[in-house]
């Protein structure tokens, strides 16, 4: 069992740095792809936030259903003291006035008031499996009752849409005893808001009815449009006693599955699941990081709640749709991000029954030999524009077989496994084939990105790498290899002998093709639209972390200095090495120039885990090294998203966190470095 107290933020004397309360973020998910995530100061600083952003059925996808709560602690003099933050046009915030402390407790976020002789604390949960959100207030200590008033704030709108976009121009409210609903006129498809206060001898005051206009930081930043409005019903006010608490619940849900547990049950609940979630995990991951990482991971793993389609078919052949968000706050599911993330998310922390849903769920929607790129917002099919997603689903099949000895659904997949080599031999779309002159792996179409150095911008790609890049040659001869083995072990002598025989060729020509001896390391694409490509990039690491390696063996020391050198930061690695004329040393400013950066330089945290990887295979017993490596990371869960880890990090120093505040592919890998540095057996790594 892991310390309840994972993380925690002191404020001695109640000094207060804005720049710190406004940047650190919390984040709660709810295992549907909805969640609830602001600032620790309680101010909404992106158009993401919100305390409840539910995940509903396509077209809606995830709807903000309410933005922000205002909360005031009145005392007895009627003095009104401000416990939530926020920022109104012209960047003028308003701190909570009296906040000692904000932590984390079993990955919960806990929230400290302190005035007087008062002591307030404040919890927010999403029960499992619902759109709801909890937020609890607790009157801990005080000598004389107080009065807490909350003014719901709302704009229901798609999480994506800009904060600019007006409010509803009318909205409905429905009170009845406790319960209140709100309702937007216009929007026949989306369900109320439904709110009830537990506790605290509450009542409603509809004084509501107006609009107030707030300001997003991060989005004025990100150079899109920042001031935005929300509309309030009215306020909660809810009288207390020392030693009392009262909920205020806000949910989307029917109304008896808001009231099938209260509070206190629903409390229960999710702290019984956390615990589970720990004891269930690797004995390693059980304690410190690797434990705060094991409750990161659960953020990810998700039912695909927007798809209502996928969950039917899944019961229908008695099993589960699961999948995994890349990251938070805007991705939805992707093929590839899923299939790395895998076995750090699933395999390290015990959720193996989940880890094989993912691969059927998948596996339903091959098409053409290739895996879906990702599942757009709100939509039932996917784009499949990816060149590596697919041959990452044989990595993920090999390590999920690996660690649970689950035949059956790789007899199951086998069908459609050799499907996928035949379309990538013959060929497929987007120009994904093999070239029948040397048997490597090209792909390539105007417009499009394929590999994970996918950044897009007003129709320019920026990294197309068209050709035979380096990264998926080296996944496509792993690939070759497992199905040889595979193919063998069910008695299927001649195709197996065709896959080692396609694979054989493969390293042939890989080595003969991709070595660069004016730089000692690899060529990063051949064959490209400007011939050889010796850009210095992490991508070329896959051919020595891989189970099955291409590269030989008396190349890969030189391939990890260089990658040493050249791109190991202390929270992953560069995607550039940092002497090419397009390396930029910060992920910045607006949407074109975020993506001009974007792997030209940005570094990128999941990439610890390949580098980990061929460290050791090139140094078998220098654990050292890679503690090294994953040590930066401390440091980085009190940064950003409180508890998580961030999708990328400028390319220099102070090396700041920058994209989605949570990323399923950084807690993956990092989850999976750290695990294997605590156990023994852990440290056999692959190949």
């Amino acid at each position: 069992m892991a310390e309840p107290i994972l993380y925690r933020m002191r404020w001695p004397g109640g000094a207060h740095d804005p720049q710190r309360l406004l940047t650190r973020e919390w984040l709660l998910a709810n295992g549907l792809g909805g969640y609830a995530s602001s600032s620790v100061a309680g101010a909404n600083t992106r158009r993401y936030h919100g305390l409840l952003v539910a995940a509903l059925p396509a077209p809606l996808g995830r709807m903000v259903m309410l933005n922000h709560l205002g909360e005031w602690l009145q005392m007895p003099d009627r003095r009104m003291i401000r416990l939530s933050g926020e920022e109104r046009s012209g960047a003028r915030h308003a701190l909570p006035e009296v906040l000692a402390e904000f932590r984390l407790e079993t990955g919960l976020p806990v929230w400290c008031y302190r005035f007087e002789d008062v002591l307030l604390e404040k919890r927010v949960l999403m029960p499992y499996g619902q759109n709801t959100v909890h937020v609890t207030y607790r009157f801990a200590e005080g000598s004389r009752p107080v009065t807490l008033v909350l003014r719901p704030r709302l704009n229901f709108r798609g999480h994506e849409a800009s904060v600019a976009q007006p409010p509803q121009a009318e909205y409905r409210v429905v009170a009845c005893g406790r319960r209140v609903e709100v309702q937007a006129a216009e929007e026949t498809e989306l369900p109320p808001l439904r709110m009830i206060l537990h506790g605290g001898r509450g009542d409603l005051v509809l004084d509501g009815g107006g609009f107030e206009e707030f300001f997003d930081r991060v989005e004025a930043a990100r150079g899109f449009p920042d001031p935005g409005c929300v509309w309030t019903p009215g306020r909660f006010r809810a009288g207390l006693q020392p030693g009392e608490d009262c909920t205020l619940v806000a949910s989307v849900e029917p109304w008896e599955s808001v009231e099938a547990l209260d509070p206190a049950q629903a409390r229960e609940a999710e702290l019984g699941r956390r615990e589970r979630l720990l004891e269930q995990a690797h004995p390693a991951a059980r304690r410190g990081r690797a434990a705060e990482l094991v409750l990161a991971a659960d953020q990810f793993i998700i039912t695909p709640a927007t798809r209502r389609a996928e969950a039917s078919r899944a019961l229908a052949e008695g099993d589960q749709a699961r999948t995994v968000i890349a990251g938070y706050h805007w991705f939805t599911d992707w093929g590839r991000d899923t299939m790395i993330s895998l076995e750090g998310l699933t395999l390290y922390t015990g959720r193996h029954a989940e880890a094989g849903a993912i691969l059927r769920t998948f596996l339903h929607h091959v098409r053409d030999g290739l895996i879906p790129n990702l599942f757009p917002e709100g939509q039932d099919e996917g784009l499949y524009h990816t060149a590596d997603a697919t041959l990452w689903f044989f990595h993920a099949m090999d390590r999920y077989v690996a660690a649970t000895g689950d035949l059956a659904t790789l007899r199951h997949a086998m069908p459609t496994l050799l499907s996928i080599v035949d379309h990538h031999l013959r060929g497929t779309r987007f120009n994904i084939g093999v070239d029948p002159a040397d048997g490597l792996l090209r792909q390539g179409a105007e417009g499009y990105q394929l590999t994970w150095m996918d950044a897009k911008v007003d129709g320019w790609v920026v990294t197309p790498r068209r050709g035979k890049a380096v990264e998926l040659n080296a996944l496509f001869y792993n690939a070759l290899r497992l199905m040889e083995r595979w193919l063998g072990e069910e008695g299927d002598r001649s195709r197996a002998a065709e896959m080692g025989n396609h694979a054989a060729r493969v390293r042939e020509s890989f080595n003969r093709r991709f070595w660069n001896p004016a730089t000692s390391c690899l060529f990063d694409v051949v064959d490209g639209e400007q011939g050889d490509d010796p850009a210095i990039r992490p991508n070329m690491l896959f051919a020595i972390a891989l189970p099955h390696a291409v590269l030989d063996q008396p190349r890969w020391a030189s391939v990890v200095d260089v990658a040493l050198r050249e791109l190991v930061t202390p929270v992953g690695l560069r995607s550039l090495a940092p002497q090419h004329p397009d390396y930029q040393p910060r992920y910045d400013g607006d949407l074109r120039a975020r993506d001009a950066a974007y792997h030209q330089g940005t570094v990128w945290g999941w990439l610890a885990g390949p580098f980990a990887d061929a460290w050791s295979k090139v140094h078998p017993e220098d654990t050292a090294g890679i503690q090294r490596l994953v040590d930066g990371f401390a440091e980085h869960l009190g940064e950003a998203c409180i508890g998580s880890i961030s999708e990328i990090f400028d390319a220099e120093p102070p090396f700041t966190p920058r994209g989605c505040i949570a990323q399923a592919w950084s807690v993956a890998e990092v989850l999976r470095v750290l695990v294997r540095l605590g156990s023994p057996a852990g440290r056999e790594w692959p190949g």
